[in-house]
């Protein structure tokens, strides 16, 4: 197939936007690209989609989700961090049947392709919302993820001790166990498109020797791990105080570093840490609307960047940000930086769009796949159409997707050379039946949690 007469920003290795550009798509990858004249002339008979000049780019990786959240957006809004997880989200999340952890996978993955994301990491799933129909959401929608399963051993959030809601506690050997055996069942379903890492809860939730553990465990079975680092002040307070060390100098002691683990939030490093993050090709997923939220901070990105770490873009979760959707994180990233350092130059559109593409695909292992449009590579792009009021004139298209537009400009998305989101429905997804279960999980899971209204504003 032949997808013609777009404007195609590439991310090759040589930054390449093809006006009037085509992609040849066989057999779930790119075969071909350059101009729609060039193309059309190689395969005079190859079936025809008309992108009508809208703009294509590689999909779009959020590299930081929590699937259980989306169905408690909204559930905990301006709440300091540590009550927000201990009085809401916790509380919630551990009234969760396997069920409502379906339906919320299936709500999270709707709004992510809507808005096109075509790959993420999901960072902690919890053995109550049910690993095995989560797994069969995400094959049966065409997404590519990688669904770390939870690990702990202990209940303590940074300073605070037994402060996790009793429902989301659970013993060490469970949880290994639990996620051996899935990556056992699921690593690599999907022709590739599952993959199944370690998601061990932040310092403080697992001890030194467990995380050793799990990092052995890893590097034996070639696993991903993902985990929380240096979200909030108090996090390094807790190493320094505990361990002498600071945040990526004890991931380091733990194992926690190399190409194959991604470090998210990583909000209070100092220039230390960030050499050490560059020195083990250790990455780090930056949720910049999460971050601003719950005022934890703004990480040193700027920094990281000129260091040489890669750093790929989250949207976190439906509690902390509200919405799943990575297109408006580009822009807010790039304005947090510019904000933080006083300097306009400090993360240009162009640097924010690599985060989100080829800098998510490295973080997940996959930048020989995935993360740019080129030969070779499966034919993963998301189409937008950048003609209307907000997105007019688009004068260059690169800075136009990351100041102007948003996911809901998103016409078209392909993943292996399938269309599974066309002229902005998901083809492989029941959309209202989704949205009508997801709403009505919601109403009883907050009578299970005996939560009530949490506005600030009287409801009659």
């Amino acid at each position: 197939m032949i997808f013609e007469h777009g404007t195609l920003i590439t991310v090759d290795a040589r930054r390449q936007i093809i006006r009037d550009g085509a992609l040849a798509v066989e057999g779930g990858r790119i075969s071909a690209i350059g101009t729609s004249a060039e193309l059309l002339a190689q395969y005079p008979a190859a079936r025809r989609t008309n992108l009508q000049g809208r703009v294509v780019i590689p999909g779009l990786v959020n590299a930081h989700v929590h699937l259980a959240q989306a169905m408690i957006r909204g559930c905990a809004d301006d709440m300091e961090l540590i009550d927000w997880l201990g009085k809401r989200v916790w509380v919630l999340q551990g009234n969760y049947t396997e069920d409502d952890g379906r339906a919320s996978a299936e709500l999270c993955i709707l709004e992510m392709l809507k808005s096109g994301t075509t790959a993420f990491v999901e960072s902690m799933l919890a053995g109550r919302y049910g690993f095995d129909g989560i797994a069969e959401v995400v094959l049966s929608s065409g997404i590519r993820a990688a669904l770390a399963k939870i690990v702990m051993d202990t209940s303590t959030y940074a300073t605070r001790d037994n402060w996790m809601y009793p429902g989301m506690v659970e013993d060490r050997d469970t949880t290994l166990r639990d996620t051996l055996a899935m990556h056992d069942k699921w690593d690599g379903a999907g022709d590739g498109r599952l993959k199944v890492w370690f998601g061990p809860r932040t310092p403080g939730g697992v001890s030194l020797e467990l995380y050793r553990q799990i990092t052995e465990l890893a590097r034996q079975r070639q696993m991903g791990i993902t985990v929380h680092l240096a979200e909030v002040q108090a996090d390094r307070t807790f190493l320094k105080d505990k361990y002498g060390l600071s945040p990526a100098e004890f991931a380091e002691s733990a194992g926690l570093v190399g190409p194959q683990v991604l470090l998210v939030h990583a909000v209070w490093m100092d220039a230390q840490d960030i050499g050490i993050l560059s020195r083990t090709g250790t990455h780090v997923a930056h949720n910049p609307a999460s971050n601003s939220k719950l005022a934890s901070g703004i990480a040193p990105i700027a920094e990281m960047l000129s260091s040489g770490v890669n750093v790929a873009l989250g949207t976190d979760g439906g509690p902390s940000n509200n919405t799943y959707d990575l297109v408006r994180e580009m822009r807010l990233a790039s304005y947090l930086q510019k904000a933080r350092t006083l300097d306009p130059l400090a993360l240009p559109a162009e640097a924010v769009l690599e985060m989100a593409t080829i800098g998510g695909a490295r973080a997940m292992g996959l930048q020989d796949h995935i993360g740019s449009l080129e030969v070779g590579k499966h034919a993963d792009f998301v189409v937008f159409d950048l003609d209307r009021p907000h997105t007019t004139p688009c004068t260059d298209p690169v800075s136009t997707l990351v100041y102007a537009a948003a996911g809901s400009d998103v016409t078209m998305v392909v993943i292996g050379g399938r269309v599974v989101v066309r002229d902005g429905r998901v083809l492989t997804m029941d959309e209202d039946r989704i949205l009508q279960e997801a709403g009505e999980r919601s109403r009883q899971l907050w009578e299970r949690a005996g939560i009530t209204h949490v506005g600030r504003w009287p409801v009659r």
